[in-house]
């Protein structure tokens, strides 16, 4: 059963949330991406706090922005550094004795997950990435490769002053179109039936701001001319290293993160676990939720040894 709750954080955001499983247990963290909110986890909530499958402490945010989580008016305020606080505070609260079994994010939030692992390892026994990118390899193919830059001018549209009021035109049929756009396997979308539909909208008509200002706070983007942005953008390896287990997993028909973006990935992980998955797209947590569960417990069952 999926349990909704609301906590507030010492720094004043409030972050509404999913859970399943008994408190106490260890913890399980889901972060989910753009333009998507916490529920896309119900069913792996519901699975992982099963006894049978680890028994865990389940819990899915909706990230700062989204739903009814506290959404700040300022560009600023969702800049990485920020978001990674929220997370931290809120494993403090949810995980306050041992550190998360592991955090597990997808797209946007794997941003704020690879991070976080970074900067305070100490937090989780493990990490978990479904085709989010290692900010060391997409700078790289945004700098270097034509074929990222393509893929990724997406996210110039998503920046312009008006987005959000474009995005919800036609009953948000831009939006549907990220959904089919970011893959290209038949039949892929059959997840995406009349009820999922109507969840995303009760997300949505919260606003779309707070998704779009990631985009607008982050230098991570395809450079132009008036806005060179990654093209000048330099991180030291040691703010993108990641020490502690780490299980990749990859749909390689994700065609806004190309499986060039996997390539060199050991450089930086040195206890990494990959699977690739060549049917699946972006939305692979929909698609394959049962490939995604069976791949994400034997990572549990290997990092609780």
């Amino acid at each position: 059963m999926i349990e909704q709750l609301t906590h507030t954080l010492p720094h004043g955001i409030s972050l509404s949330c999913r859970a399943s499983g008994q408190a106490g247990r260890p913890v399980l963290m889901f972060l989910h991406g753009f333009p998507e909110a916490a529920f896309v986890w119900d069913a792996l909530l519901e699975h992982f706090s099963q006894p049978a499958h680890g028994g865990y402490r389940c819990i899915a945010p909706n990230l700062r922005g989204y739903e009814n989580s506290s959404a700040p008016s300022e560009v600023s305020a969702y800049r990485t550094k920020h978001l990674a606080q929220d997370i931290a505070a809120l494993i403090a609260i949810e995980s306050p004795k041992a550190p998360l079994a592991s955090l597990i994010a997808h797209d946007w939030g794997g941003a704020v997950a690879w991070n976080l692992a970074n900067q305070q390892p100490a937090l989780m026994q493990g990490l978990a990435i479904i085709n989010s990118p290692h900010p060391g390899t997409f700078l790289r193919e945004l700098q270097n490769n034509p074929e990222q830059q393509a893929a990724s001018a997406y996210m110039n549209f998503l920046i312009r002053p008006d987005s959000e009021q474009l995005l919800a035109q036609d009953d948000y049929r831009r939006l549907w179109e990220f959904f089919s756009n970011m893959g290209a396997v038949d039949g892929a979308h059959a997840w995406l039936t009349e009820e999922v539909k109507t969840q995303f909208r009760k997300v949505w008509q919260h606003g779309l701001t707070g998704g779009v200002n990631y985009y607008r706070a982050s230098p991570m983007r395809p450079p132009r001319p008036e806005d060179p942005a990654a093209a000048n953008l330099q991180l030291p390896h040691d703010m993108l290293t990641v020490q502690i287990p780490t299980c990749v997993i990859w749909a390689m028909q994700d065609i806004a993160l190309p499986p060039s973006l996997i390539e060199g990935l050991e450089a930086y992980i040195p206890h990494l676990t990959l699977h690739r998955v060549a049917d699946g797209t972006h939305w692979l947590v929909h698609e394959q939720p049962q490939l995604v569960a069976r791949y994400l417990e034997d990572f549990f069952n290997a990092t609780a040894q």
